[in-house]
């Protein structure tokens, strides 16, 4: 197994690309910490970890607070021993068009997907420094990339989110810590599930392979990226669209 002996923490892993990806790594050795705002629904994907032979740890966190995101890594410190790998992953969307977006729909999205992920990397940072060795994946989106009409917060929060990981690559990469994007593109997910069909079949056409992802295709990308396979890609967002942001 690629990651035995190593422990990683995934972030809004509830459910989709989330909780894809901690039963991906799990699946590959790991240890797993979890964590999201739905208690009840990290405990069945914990169950689900577990069965397969490995140490899990699930955790209420609202990672928009740095002093919650602190004491999940205290309490992850404590129960497993070290971590080696985060995957930023929480986040959240507010639809709307600019002229009819609140300002609280701006700074939610903004707080989660981009000062989450700042509070959750600077938490882990010290341990993996320590250790000089670390895996930081942060799940972008092509919309970040490319823009999309009534996702300006959305687009701005994961155009951020690829800024930060290439300057984080810079700062850590004498530690042997590597930060790496993924931007996925039409995913199924809860949030995806939601769209009209009108706009749902409006943004496959827009696929060059003609079809929505699964949280899987994302999941194995996360994968190779928390491997010694790829120690040597730092600052890269890879997508993972079906070549929607060609």
């Amino acid at each position: 197994m690629s990651l035995r002996d190593k422990v990683s923490l995934v972030t809004g892993a509830a459910r989709g690309i989330g909780k894809e990806i901690a039963l991906t790594v799990a699946g590959e050795g790991s240890d797993v910490a979890i964590c999201d705002l739905s208690s009840e629904e990290l405990g069945g994907v914990c169950d689900q970890i577990k069965s397969l032979g490995r140490r899990s740890l699930s955790i209420e966190c609202d990672v928009r607070n740095s002093a919650q995101v602190e004491r999940m890594l205290e309490i992850l410190l404590d129960k497993l021993g070290r971590i080696d790998i985060l995957i930023n992953n929480a986040g959240i969307t507010r639809d709307s068009l600019l002229v009819r977006m609140k300002e609280s729909d701006w700074d939610d999205v903004l707080t989660v997907n981009l000062k989450g992920t700042f509070n959750c990397t600077k938490a882990v940072v010290p341990s993996m420094m320590k250790q000089r060795w670390g895996r930081i994946i942060n799940i972008a989106s092509v919309i970040g990339l490319i823009g999309n009409a009534g996702q300006a917060n959305y687009a701005a929060s994961k155009a951020g989110i690829i800024g930060f990981t290439k300057s984080m690559a810079r700062e850590l990469a004498s530690r042997q810590i590597t930060v790496n994007a993924i931007a996925p593109g039409f995913i199924q997910s809860d949030m995806t599930a939601r769209l009209p069909d009108e706009q749902r079949q409006k943004m496959i056409s827009q696929i060059p392979l003609g079809k929505t992802g699964a949280p899987r295709d994302v999941a194995h990308v996360a994968l190779f990226l928390a491997r010694e396979e790829a120690s040597y890609i730092t600052g890269q967002v890879i997508q993972v669209d079906g070549g929607m942001a060609i």
